[in-house]
């Protein structure tokens, strides 16, 4: 197969590659950088913090659904902006899932050169996919989109923190 198929099989858009494609990619070269395995405390660390990850992508995925806009960033139609919910506590609850996935493999196996292929994620996505859908959000969405910039962190920060305080008062309360 051609490298232009290969390309276009994956779903390369505006030089863009997709994100679980990324993510994958992450993965593959975190196996490449480190065979280790740590011991039980480290894969139960990692597995914590991947089963929080999981929840956070997935979480921002049923909201996503259930407004019926898009996950794909590769399609720039989103109909309704989504700022509740995990959304409430980063901008991107799914890319922060996928680099928190890989990071909670890294965590596992006890193994900081892991951590590179994370790094690598976070700054591809950064740099090149959120850049591009945030340029497409505030263009549709406009002075809502500004206000949700202001008030909600693109990964997490100190806000987050209240965020997740604030959901989980809303669910206990």
């Amino acid at each position: 197969m051609s490298t232009t198929k290969i390309v276009d099989h994956l779903g390369v858009t505006d030089g863009r590659v997709p994100p679980a494609v990324l993510a994958a990619g992450a993965w593959v070269a975190q196996s490449l950088v480190s065979r280790e395995r740590g011991g039980r405390f480290a894969r139960l660390a990692g597995t914590a913090l991947g089963a929080a990850s999981v929840a956070l992508a997935g979480a921002s995925v049923v909201d996503f659904a259930r407004r019926r806009t898009t996950v794909d960033p590769r399609v720039p139609d989103a109909s309704t902006l989504v700022t509740s919910g995990v959304n409430a506590v980063s901008r991107n609850p799914m890319y922060v899932g996928m680099v928190g996935v890989v990071v909670a493999r890294a965590v596992a196996r006890r193994s900081v050169a892991a951590l590179a292929p994370a790094a690598a994620l976070a700054y591809l996505l950064h740099s090149r996919q959120i850049a591009a859908e945030e340029e497409m959000l505030a263009a549709k969405f406009g002075a809502a989109y500004a206000e949700y910039v202001a008030t909600v962190p693109r990964w997490v920060d100190g806000r987050s923190v209240g965020a997740v305080r604030a959901l989980l008062e809303d669910r206990t309360g």
